[in-house]
């Protein structure tokens, strides 16, 4: 008797038929009764990337002739599950037999799993050719559905552990705090206790500071709690009686159903309880004990805690310290001296009846807090965020620099520009997950590239007011930065950081390879103009050196350059602008040409499968850190903002271009290039943590990709309509790099896996390259 066993998606079982056992020995495979039977589209199978194909073939584990067992697939060759979590579990599956060819032998079916609708939309929208990548929840999780780290980070400091969970105390973070904190913060308690004594009608006040700078010297495993008197003098205590549980039989625990009517619960007794007096309300605030602490002992304390809180919150890492003066400042200081207790957690007794915990630390440093957020923010781009406004009031405050120097206004607003980035990417997932394909390819394609756009803008125009051509040059090296950054050093990171935790990484050669082709046209159509230059230009050449009528010696030139403008008058008006015209509609082209191959006719290449962490379908229910309106908001200021930051950035740059010994390549290439893809690296390396490196390789690559194919091709349309001179004529070294860098990847990505030593052979290119701009002579026009 031969059997048939199906591999079935969850959702499918309840809409089969159902097969007697003496229908089992039919040769008729289930899947032949779907097409009697057809499933109904759910939400998952509208959001897939991907068609899902029917495969029959082997399995694994049995050999081809072992016991005539035949099975159905429901899974490609190559499976790889994205669980909650992020972890990717891969298998493959032996190739079809009698000649099947419905699949590639390296397309992937990756099933993701998510909590709701809009997280599915958002991880679609990862998978999605020219959408902008992004890790981060844009919907608020429940915290008991989170993990215990993130349970930990969001605690209010009011929990007591269980014994055997608390560990010691004694721990390097929580030394450091001493050093750090405790030793001013009990200072200072001591010296405001000193007042309160000398008052002596506040001396109640006075211990209740000793007792804190006791406790602040070392609050770990220490308790604060309020001691509830009225609680106690008004509890209603049962009489002294015994409730003995009746102990049932195993047979008792079995009901028919017959006899289940016949039973009924005995009747309720209702037993008359006192009602509580209503709680009086505390009179100490009449006191003029109070009044004193108010006026001498607690203003300066409330400053002294604000310091501390601002401190430990902007070192993100000790966000346990600012939770502690928190709740100290706005609880405990405005307690009834009376009604504080402070005790040390001891493994022989418990939490005293009448008592409420407030504070209760456990560790001062946590590693973990790096994932902090706060309204779905990262506890990072929100603390950089005061910094952006303080770079507006000091570089729009301050022209003539009579306050701060031109190299720190340019520090801060290059700082600035990665909160704003982070905003703006957080705005455009939010909308795009919110919204329908057509409004998420908008918004990508408007606000993907204001970033990079608002900064080289702001710089062309200042150099065309400055009527210099430095600023152009250090544009290009900016663009030439960003290519070299996402090509070699963003892909090279995520290996070596991805390679370490998971040893060897499996990605999409498929869509690798779509990705690889548009670089090596994106790479040719930027640097045309650059060869036509050269093939048609002449070599100019300065500070030439000879010796008239001595032969031996060397005629020695520096400075030498191609310059168009000087072999034919009419070589850039009739030839070069042009080019550069077909290169910026051709280039788009490409590009809309790459949107409809990957998302409309070999859609599955990206064969994406959305569920929720339990097998099912994402219908979970969902609140959203920010609606629709609020992102395109967010998405607005930002822009405006990183436009005044961009402008701040040019205008105080000029001491880098003129007095700097550090060549203005190197300036480019780096600082300019790599600051505003921060939040994009972060992103590669959270995707490579979780074993997803296919994402972590499509964020360098859809950067580079819409630098050459709509960065460039849009400065060139704000050149046609405002004449800022911009050329698209790049240096040799910015050529040589570029198509360099553009070989090298596409041969590490030829095999569809990576390690470490591969992101190392990466990273290291890269830095060589730096090197030679490092070292490389300053443009001729700076």
């Amino acid at each position: 008797m031969s059997h048939k066993n199906c591999l079935l998606l969850p959702g499918d079982v309840e809409n089969l038929p159902r097969i007697s056992e003496a229908d089992s020995s039919s040769e008729t495979c289930v899947h032949q009764e779907q097409h009697r039977y057809p499933r109904q589209l759910s939400l998952t199978d509208r959001l897939c990337v991907g068609a899902h194909h029917l495969e029959t073939g082997p399995a694994d584990t049995p050999s081809p002739d072992a016991s005539g067992h035949h099975f159905c697939h429901y899974t490609p060759k190559c499976f790889f599950g994205v669980h909650r979590g992020g972890h990717v579990t891969s298998a493959r599956s032996s190739p079809p037999r009698n000649g099947e060819d419905g699949w590639h032998e390296c397309t992937t079916r990756t099933t993701i799993r998510v909590d709701n609708e809009v997280e599915a939309h958002r991880e679609a929208n990862n998978y999605k050719f020219g959408f902008r990548k992004w890790k981060a929840s844009v919907t608020e999780k429940p915290i008991e559905d989170q993990s215990e780290i993130m349970k930990e980070l969001h605690s209010d400091l009011s929990i007591v552990k269980a014994q055997e969970r608390l560990g010691s105390v004694v721990t390097f973070g929580n030394v450091c705090y001493v050093f750090l904190f405790g030793w001013w913060i009990a200072l200072i308690y001591i010296l405001i206790s000193a007042v309160m004594f000398l008052t002596v009608a506040a001396s109640a006040y006075g211990k209740v500071c000793v007792t804190l700078a006791w406790y602040f010297i070392w609050p770990f495993g220490k308790c604060i709690e309020k001691v509830d008197n009225v609680l106690d003098r008004f509890s209603v205590n049962p009489p002294n009686c015994e409730v003995i549980p009746h102990e049932m039989d195993s047979e008792d625990l079995v009901v028919n159903k017959d006899s289940a009517s016949l039973v009924s619960s005995p009747p309720p007794i209702q037993i008359p309880v006192p009602e509580l007096p209503p709680k009086n309300t505390s009179k100490h605030w009449c006191r003029v004990s109070t009044c004193i602490w108010l006026l001498l002992g607690y203003p300066v304390l409330a400053v002294m805690h604000c310091l501390a809180c601002v401190l430990s919150w902007l070192l993100v890492f000790t966000i346990p310290v600012a939770k502690i003066n928190a709740r100290i400042l706005t609880g405990v200081l405005l307690m009834a001296p009376e009604d504080l207790h402070i005790h040390t957690l001891e493994k022989d007794k418990t939490q005293a009846c009448g008592t409420r915990v407030l504070l209760c630390c456990y560790q001062a440093f946590n590693m973990h807090y790096y994932k902090y957020t706060v309204h779905g923010i990262n506890i990072f781009a929100l603390n950089l965020l005061p910094l952006v406004f303080i770079t507006l009031i000091i570089g729009y405050a301050d022209k003539e620099n009579n306050y701060f120097r031109a190299e720190t206004k340019f520090a801060t607003a290059m700082i600035s520009i990665i909160p704003l980035s982070y905003y703006i990417g957080m705005g455009i997932a939010s909308i795009s997950a919110q919204c329908n394909f057509a409004v998420g390819a908008v918004v990508n394609a408007t606000f993907g590239s204001i970033t990079e756009l608002t900064f080289y803008i702001t710089a062309l125009l200042q150099g065309h007011h400055a009527a210099t051509k430095c600023y152009e040059e250090v544009v290009k090296a900016a663009l030439t930065g960003t290519l070299l950054g996402c090509i070699l050093f963003i892909p090279g990171i995520c290996m070596i950081i991805g390679g370490i935790k998971h040893q060897e990484q499996r990605f999409n050669s498929r869509s690798a390879g779509v990705s690889s082709a548009l670089l090596f046209i994106s790479i040719g159509g930027v640097f045309a103009p650059t060869l036509f230059s050269k093939t048609f230009g002449n070599l100019m050449c300065e500070s030439c050196s000879d010796v008239p009528g001595n032969a031996t010696v060397s005629f020695v030139c520096k400075n030498c350059h191609y310059d168009t403008s000087q072999s034919e008058p009419h070589l850039i008006l009739s030839d070069i602008e042009p080019l550069m015209y077909t290169i910026s509609v051709l280039l788009p082209a490409a590009y809309l040409i790459g949107l409809i191959f990957t998302l409309k006719t070999h859609s599955h290449i990206y064969d994406i499968h959305i569920s929720d962490g339990h097998g099912g379908h994402a219908h979970g229910h969902h609140v959203v850190h920010w609606s629709r309106w609020r992102a395109l908001g967010v998405l607005i200021v930002a822009t405006v903002l990183m436009a005044c930051c961009a402008d701040l950035c040019t205008e105080n740059i000029k001491p880098f271009l003129t007095h700097s010994s550090i060549s203005q390549y190197f300036i480019g290439v780096t600082v300019l290039a790599m600051v505003p893809e921060l939040p994009e690296i972060v992103n590669g390396i959270l995707f490579a943590l979780q074993n997803n490196i296919s994402l972590s390789l499509e964020v360098g690559s859809c950067i580079a990709v819409q630098v050459c194919m709509i960065q460039i091709p849009l400065l060139i349309l704000f050149n046609a309509f405002y004449d800022v001179g911009f050329m698209l004529v790049f240096s040799d070294i910015h050529l040589w790099a570029s198509i360099f860098s553009v070989i090298v990847v596409n041969y590490i990505f030829m095999d569809g896996k990576c390690d470490y030593f591969q992101g190392t052979a990466l990273v290291v290119v890269y830095l060589i390259l730096l090197a030679l701009y490092f070292f490389a002579p300053s443009p001729h026009s700076c």
